[in-house]
């Protein structure tokens, strides 16, 4: 058994910035919070501006920033732990962040996702910790897989249309394994158990992952049709590079608008007006803490 690192691979570790990145000074990172909330706050979609926050942050691989976004979200002082607000405020705000950290790790990958849930986790009190959910709601079933499979098609279908089978198939044609590849990570994630072809479909992916949990508001932290699509959004954006990707889930976000019974702040993130919100304040988080990007270059889509 191999119990510790060889010399010369621990020094190589250690060069090419293997570790996070700090937290920018809480100053400037209560400055940029304090502003757009408040810009969020006027417009009603609070929960809108956590969720892309939570994350911009985790994309940007800020997990420490991840866990004073909960404080400042639930405290009247962030640096003042008796300034809590409610229990059931934190509980609620601590839910719906870690639902955002989890959604994101479909976009940028379960190393930054896993280092953001601890951050997140770091900063929560005991009796939030102990309020907050135990139990998964995800784990696929032969039983179960297929109502979770029909919400994931729907959602595909609700993102990609007129283009959803083409995409589909497009992607099968990169790599004969790819959709069943990208399908067994997520079932590596514990989301799934047992074996067999239903778990390698991308739709059991979205079913489980993206779409809403049923249930609506009164499950835990979920996520609406239109904040799973600000997830999308955000984490796309923060990471830079990948335009095609960004693009498809920016509209993703402006067809949210068609989902049925849509709450004030959803019709008004998926309208044009929204949408642009969501991106330009993406960027005002990440001009603060990724500085040395500078602004977000202009480019036509």
């Amino acid at each position: 058994m191999v119990k510790h690192l060889p010399p010369a691979v621990k020094q190589l570790l250690n060069l090419r910035n293997p570790r996070s990145r700090p937290s920018p000074p809480l100053a400037k990172l209560n400055a940029i919070f304090s502003s757009t909330y408040n810009d969020a706050k006027e417009k009603r979609v609070e929960k809108g501006w956590l969720t892309l926050t939570t994350c911009t942050l985790l994309t940007a691989n800020v997990p420490s920033s991840v866990g004073y976004l909960y404080r400042f979200a639930t405290r009247d002082d962030p640096d003042n732990a008796h300034s809590r607000r409610s229990l059931a405020e934190a509980v609620d705000k601590a839910a719906l962040i870690r639902e955002s950290a989890l959604k994101s790790c479909i976009f940028v990958g379960v190393p930054r996702t896993i280092l953001s849930l601890a951050g997140l986790h770091e900063a929560l009190e005991t009796d939030v910790t102990k309020g907050l959910r135990k139990e998964s709601k995800r784990t696929a079933t032969p039983e179960n897989v297929d109502e979770i499979t029909a919400r994931g098609r729907a959602l595909w279908a609700s993102i990609y249309e007129p283009h959803a089978e083409k995409l589909h198939n497009k992607l099968g044609s990169y790599h004969p394994d790819f959709i069943a590849a990208c399908a067994r990570a997520i079932h590596s994630l514990g989301f799934a158990r047992g074996s067999g072809a239903w778990i390698s479909s991308p739709f059991t992916t979205y079913g489980s992952v993206l779409a809403p949990l049923p249930g609506g508001e009164s499950e835990q932290g979920n996520l609406s049709r239109a904040l799973g699509s600000v997830v999308g959004s955000a984490c796309l954006r923060a990471e830079g590079g990948v335009g095609p990707q960004l693009v498809s889930h920016v509209f993703g976000l402006l067809k949210a608008r068609y989902e049925r019974d849509l709450s004030e702040e959803d019709r008004w993130l998926s309208s044009d007006e929204g949408t642009e919100w969501v991106i330009r304040t993406v960027d005002s988080i990440l001009d603060v803490v990724k500085p040395e990007e500078g602004p977000m270059a202009q480019a036509k889509l």
